[in-house]
């Protein structure tokens, strides 16, 4: 981490963080880094010792991680709404000392709490002295996975210095691509600006206060940005990139998006926490086709699925077997088409839908009725039918009441015209909560839902 550190000490006034209205320079950041570095040293935290932090974007919950790298610590960073419990995070990967932030994310308390682990990986990992990150994937299929990088190997890929720019980080703390895009923005010296709330409303506020020029956010994001209008009750044209990834992008909504920004260069990116977050170029002409790969990454696909080799790829997983083949590679799991250099990711192999032997990826349907008028947002997902194995749901979201009889009429019609019999949802269900995650990625469940309309989710996104 010495290195990243040096470059930040050679522009000490550039403003490295802007939290909620204030700004904290490079030149600050190397002073909080070497006060955390000294406050360790007074704990008499070494080299190899498991730290879990616990807290939300802030200078000092970076600049504290940034110092327990720097250390040779084993680092756990968690928040308040992390994928999994803290009691069962630590079960897995053992913890030594556990560092508090209040909400505003200024003042630590740093405390002896051990958890024993005798995991095997772990303890050849700290034979190395290397820093250690310790990440929970989301368990959507089954229990989450615990995954351990090196924490030089994840920051070197940034050593090759950028152009800076001013960037909001959209993934949290705990999630590999929150990790990644703070060591990107913050190794080519560019602003961080974060902000505690992540309403689509303090989002865009943010963005015209701070002229934010690059925005990272998932396609459920963007998609309640356009049906909140956000970019008409503020200022958006300091945008230069928004770049989209962790789940399938609509085509109804990247259209939109082109629409509404054509000064914005609308960027795919495609990474996952087991091999890290390569490099991606879309392709010109608007369609959801993309480039991936990049120095220090190879791709090939197999019975069209991907797969990723990977320099940056992850030590391991602390729970679970190595899901890497005897050369390196790994199964993404993610359908894809190819068309030359260029992929076009299909979705999850977990997602596909298995009708009468028909396979159906959700993002088709969900792009026809999305185009629709009404609708503020869709999950389509496969319901267990005992003739044809499963049948096509279609739950939506409202943006003003309508009878559900004219709903299922207009969605069943308009995907009669555009996709084959078998793609035709079976069942329309109106809901009246959000169909993502607090993180904004779509969740496709089929757990019932009240029938109801639901104009007071725009309502809560318009301020």
């Amino acid at each position: 981490m010495q290195w990243l550190l040096d470059r930040f000490a050679t522009a000490p006034e550039r403003v490295a963080f802007t939290h909620e209205g204030r700004a904290v320079t490079y030149g600050a950041v190397v002073d909080r880094v070497g006060h955390f570095s000294d406050r360790l040293a007074r704990h008499g935290i070494g080299v190899g010792q498991t730290v879990a932090v616990l807290g939300d974007y802030s200078p000092e919950v970076v600049c504290l991680i940034f110092a327990l790298a720097q250390n040779g610590n084993i680092i756990i960073p968690l928040t308040r709404d992390s994928v999994i419990e803290q009691s069962a995070a630590l079960a897995i990967s053992g913890c030594d000392w556990f560092a508090r932030f209040d909400e505003a994310g200024d003042d630590v308390t740093i405390t002896a709490e051990p958890v024993p682990s005798d995991n095997p990986l772990l303890a050849r990992f700290r034979t190395t002295g290397a820093p250690g990150l310790i990440l929970f994937s989301s368990g959507s299929t089954g229990k989450p996975k615990a995954i351990l990088h090196d924490f030089d190997r994840v920051a070197e890929k940034f050593r090759k210095q950028r152009s800076s720019v001013v960037a909001i980080p959209f993934l949290m703390l705990d999630h590999f691509g929150g990790i990644n895009t703070i060591l990107a923005i913050t190794g080519s010296l560019g602003t961080v600006v974060t902000v505690t709330d992540r309403s689509v409303a303090r989002i865009c506020q943010a963005i015209a206060e701070h002229r934010v020029e690059l925005l990272p956010a998932t396609p459920s994001f963007l998609t309640l940005l356009l049906v909140s209008k956000g970019h008409e009750q503020y200022d958006l044209s300091s945008l230069r990139r928004i770049t989209y990834g962790t789940e399938v992008m609509p085509q109804t909504t990247l259209d939109r998006l082109r629409a509404l920004f054509p000064q914005v260069e609308l960027q795919q990116t495609y990474g996952l926490s087991e091999v890290g977050v390569l490099r991606s170029q879309s392709r010109n002409d608007g369609s959801l086709w993309v480039r991936i790969g990049g120095e220090g990454f190879a791709t090939k696909v197999v019975d069209d699925i991907l797969w990723i080799k990977s320099d940056y790829a992850m030590v391991g997983y602390l729970n679970a077997p190595s899901e890497f083949d005897a050369e390196g590679w790994f199964n993404t799991q993610d359908r894809v088409e190819v068309d030359g250099e260029f992929f076009r990711i299909l979705g999850r192999v977990t997602d596909v839908i298995n009708v009468g032997g028909q396979k159906v990826y959700p993002t088709e349907i969900e792009d026809v009725i999305l185009a629709l008028e009404n609708i503020t947002d869709v999950a389509v997902f496969g319901e267990k039918n005992p003739l044809l194995g499963q049948i096509v749901v279609a739950r939506v979201v409202l943006t003003a009441t309508e009878p559900v009889g004219e709903v299922k009429k207009r969605i069943r019609a308009a995907c009669q015209a555009r996709l084959a019999a078998y793609k035709v949802p079976a069942k329309v269900v109106l809901s009246e909560t959000p169909l993502h995650t607090a993180r904004h990625k779509k969740t496709r469940r089929a757990e019932p839902v009240a029938v109801a309309a639901a104009p007071r989710l725009v309502a809560e996104l318009i301020p």
